[in-house]
């Protein structure tokens, strides 16, 4: 049984190390977290807290890894590329 899901031979396929998993992911979470806190900060006045709490729910590492076993976020493609394709819609991140 892994800790890790999606499992770390799917992820180390996907890079050459497992430092540049680490970093990759670290840096997409980031990205996340930031998203997601912009997104709760608008979303007080216009939402119920119950949809809040179900936008902040998921982890932003969790998302990353998700991301990247996917194939969405990768080494040789921009974070930032990534990061604008998933601003335009954040449910579909938690999703």
């Amino acid at each position: 049984m892994s800790i890790v899901n999606p499992e770390i031979d799917k992820l180390l396929d996907k890079v050459d190390s497992k430092f540049t998993l680490c970093t990759l992911a670290a840096k997409r979470a980031c990205q996340i977290n930031d998203m997601v806190h912009g997104v709760r900060e608008q979303a007080l006045s216009a939402m119920a807290t119950s949809e809040i709490s179900k936008l902040t729910s998921a982890k932003p590492l969790a998302l990353a890894m998700d991301e990247i076993a996917r194939g969405d976020v990768s080494p040789e493609a921009p974070l930032s590329a990534a990061a604008e394709d998933e601003s335009d819609n954040p449910d579909e991140l938690l999703g």
